[in-house]
């Protein structure tokens, strides 16, 4: 039977209800500030103890130029220059450096103080000749002009080095470089004859035997003392 007009449709109930939602879709955009910039870069490792002595050594030196009368400039600069600023320094250093008429002179351990003047030590200049003749190529200058490696400043700090361990009773030595161990191993083998033996008529049968013996010498070679052991297998 037709339903009347204008009349939803009965529902059946075999069938799922259909159901439509609409959702808005929204999209958010964040645009950086007009005029901000770009996040800072992450802080670099702080420079070494070296780098830090030798950026302040650096400092002093070209400090010393400026103070120089007359003033020099680093192009200006020789080794003579650098002898003077090494010389410059004394008058901060905390090592007493007896004179030869000083009854101590020569004496590692002073019974009482004296008169004597204090000095930088030679190991101390010995290692910031070291740091500024590496600033000095860091900044621009060429090796085979640097006066921190001229033949006048290593004859300086050789004198320095043997007038300060003669007045202070302490030498200088070098520090000798150990040889390696050395290992050597030698394998030998001897063979022995055989042996042999027969019976019966017209004809006879042999038997053979060998022995070998492995000799195993190993060889240890310190500085001072020489280690041989051998082994028999």
């Amino acid at each position: 039977m037709d339903s009347p007009s204008g009349e939803a449709p009965p529902h059946n109930p075999s069938e799922p209800p259909s159901t439509t939602t609409n959702s808005p879709t929204v999209t958010v955009t964040t645009a950086p500030p007009e005029g901000s910039s770009p996040p800072p870069p992450q802080p670099s490792a702080p420079p070494s103890r070296y780098e830090s002595q030798k950026r302040r050594d650096w400092n002093t030196f070209l400090q010393y130029l400026q103070n120089h009368k007359p003033p020099l400039t680093l192009a200006r600069c020789s080794g003579a220059h650098v002898i003077e600023f090494l010389k410059y320094l004394d008058q901060f250093g905390k090592t007493k450096v007896h004179v030869s008429g000083c009854p101590y002179f020569g004496h590692p351990n002073p019974p009482a103080p004296c008169a004597c003047p204090l000095k930088q030590a030679w190991g101390s200049l010995d290692a910031l000749i070291g740091r500024l003749r590496a600033a000095y190529e860091e900044n621009g200058g060429r090796p085979e002009s640097n006066p921190f490696g001229a033949k006048a400043v290593r004859i300086y700090l050789r004198e320095v080095r043997e007038g300060q361990a003669k007045a202070r009773g302490i030498p200088y030595e070098k520090k000798k470089r150990k040889r390696s161990a050395v290992t050597v191993s030698a394998v030998s083998s001897s063979g022995g004859g055989n042996d042999n033996s027969g019976g019966g008529d017209g004809g006879g049968g042999g038997g053979g035997s060998s022995s070998n013996a492995s000799l195993t010498s190993t060889t240890t070679t310190t500085p001072s003392i020489v280690t041989t052991t051998t082994t028999t297998l």
